[in-house]
């Protein structure tokens, strides 16, 4: 397949067959699970994955590489591809029969904004292996206290059991990004670890609290909670927001749905 990669639309083709490989194996693809790519761009894993699973739907967003995606997959198996934006696209009616397995290398410049999408629909979503710049899935599987903790981290582990796989450097694509990659692993929790009633007002708490990192929760969440409810929660209002865990974020949002300091239960992690 021949075709100029498309800045606008964050194309880096992989093209190491030992990374191929590996890949493919942390997947572990099998015949009739509910496989779904988005971007397979030039087909690198599309091809061993839809042999593994004799069938597999793709989102890929650009059209020129839709014919050139179709006849390099002839003979493989069932290939079913859904011409749109991966960040607009409603993952969760291919997932109520069977959950979905999510793959892909993600444009670097959308990861971000598409992981928040995906995670609307994680409750029709078996696991999530993803491509990722190397510094955004470090954010994603920090441990609080560490300059990589953030918004990111909190939101993502609410939901995920997050698994840092391997990394990749930049001579596995063509062409070569200025950065290092990684291969992630998401796997969302079955059971929630944490009750958390609206993810909605969580979202809001923790963007809040990570706003301006230096800030204390006292002054940080100003307008959500007073440092009364934040003490119901368990938490210290002269800390500061890296240094929560998850659990303590779950029970500070609680206290925004509970405005009489009535303390939900929820465990100490």
């Amino acid at each position: 397949m021949s075709h100029q990669a498309r800045k606008r639309f964050g194309q880096n083709f992989l093209q190491d067959q030992g990374v191929i490989g590996r890949i493919v194996r942390s997947i572990n693809p099998q015949p009739g699970e509910n496989l779904l790519e988005i971007g397979p761009g030039q087909a690198a894993i599309t091809k061993p994955l839809l042999q593994a699973c004799g069938r597999l739907q793709v989102v890929e967003l650009d059209r020129d590489l839709i014919e050139p995606l179709r006849q390099s997959c002839v003979g493989l198996g069932e290939l079913i591809i859904h011409n749109a934006d991966a960040l607009r696209f409603n993952f969760a009616p291919l997932g109520l029969e069977q959950p979905l397995r999510l793959v892909g290398n993600l444009p670097y410049n959308i990861s971000t904004p598409l992981l928040f999408h995906l995670l609307e629909q994680s409750a029709r979503i078996a696991d999530m292996h993803f491509m990722l710049q190397k510094e955004v899935v470090e954010r994603m599987a920090a441990e609080p206290g560490g300059k990589d903790y953030g918004r990111l981290t909190v939101m993502l582990q609410a939901r995920c059991r997050v698994t840092h796989l391997f990394d990749i450097g930049p001579g596995a694509f063509k062409p070569a990004p200025k950065v290092d990659s990684a291969f992630v692993r998401l796997q969302p929790h079955g059971e929630p670890l944490y009750p958390i009633a609206d993810f909605a007002a969580f979202g809001r708490l923790v963007a809040a609290a990570f706003s301006q990192r230096r800030k204390t929760l006292r002054n940080g969440l100003k307008g959500l909670l007073d440092e009364g409810q934040i003490q119901a929660a368990g938490v210290d209002p002269q800390a500061r927001a890296e240094t929560l865990s998850v659990a303590a974020f779950a029970r500070l949002s609680a206290q925004l749905l509970a405005p009489l300091h009535s303390s939900a239960e929820i465990p100490n992690r």
